[in-house]
């Protein structure tokens, strides 16, 4: 390979690896590296009026949550609220879950309550890792049915378990009770008990989302994996120049 195409492909690699945390599906209503750990969306506005061109449909009865990120450790609360201005009213929709390990993680079947078809809403991604709590923002309209899972649904090798997060577990005002349960392929995973903080919702819901983490092992290192690798390799050397 010609050093002409390795430089770019390197300069992206470096780029990268000063990225908190991207959303790789649904599409976020935006990103900023900067301004990631502006709550409640990364400093970033919804819009839920009709034709906005942040609307992504999301379905009730199973969707998927994918995301990248450039931290060792990860613990990750997913939230929904039908306040358009996703100051209030938040409810976790998914027991928290510790990514450790760089790279790709995805939920490949997120569920939301029936109640929700039909409605627009904020769907809340909260990392919280070495640099405090980041965030981002899905503007969604609600539909019914599940989906299968997109190509961007990938897990690096990772690892994946259920924690108690007080931060994360103050960030919402009780659950909703769509639960989850998963197929998913990617990461090796062990699974403990949500937190007591969550409600009786989030609990029941416990037990499909450990299959999720069950069903999404696997052995090796992808190539997503290795890329990531590289990355904070590449950008230890670069600190060492």
């Amino acid at each position: 390979m010609r050093a002409s195409s390795v430089v770019p492909a390197i300069l992206s690699l470096a780029c990268l690896s000063q990225a908190h945390f991207l959303m790789n599906y649904p599409k976020s209503i935006g990103f900023s590296d900067d301004d990631e750990g502006t709550a409640p969306c990364g400093s970033f506005t919804p819009d839920l009026s009709s034709g906005s061109s942040q609307l992504v449909d999301f379905h009730v009865g199973g969707d998927s949550l994918a995301m990248r990120s450039t931290h060792p450790q990860t613990n990750w609360l997913f939230r929904v609220t039908l306040d358009g201005s996703a100051k209030s009213d938040w409810q976790q929709i998914f027991p928290i879950v510790q990514q450790s390990g760089l790279g790709n993680f995805c939920e490949p079947q997120i569920t939301l309550p029936s109640s929700f078809e039909g409605k627009k809403g904020v769907i809340g991604i909260v990392a919280d890792g070495p640099d405090g709590l980041l965030y981002q923002c899905v503007a969604a309209n609600f539909v019914s049915g599940s989906i299968d899972p997109p190509s961007a649904c990938k897990n690096a090798s990772v690892t994946a378990s259920f924690v108690n997060d007080s931060k994360l577990s103050a960030l919402v005002s009780g659950s909703a009770s769509g639960g989850s349960s998963s197929n998913s392929t990617g990461s090796s995973s062990t699974s403990t008990s949500p937190s007591s903080t969550q409600s009786s919702a989030a609990a029941a819901s416990t037990s499909n989302a450990a299959v999720a983490l069950r069903a999404s092992s696997v052995s090796g290192v992808s190539l997503g994996g290795a890329l990531t690798a590289l990355t904070m390799f590449l950008a230890g050397g670069a600190m060492m120049l």
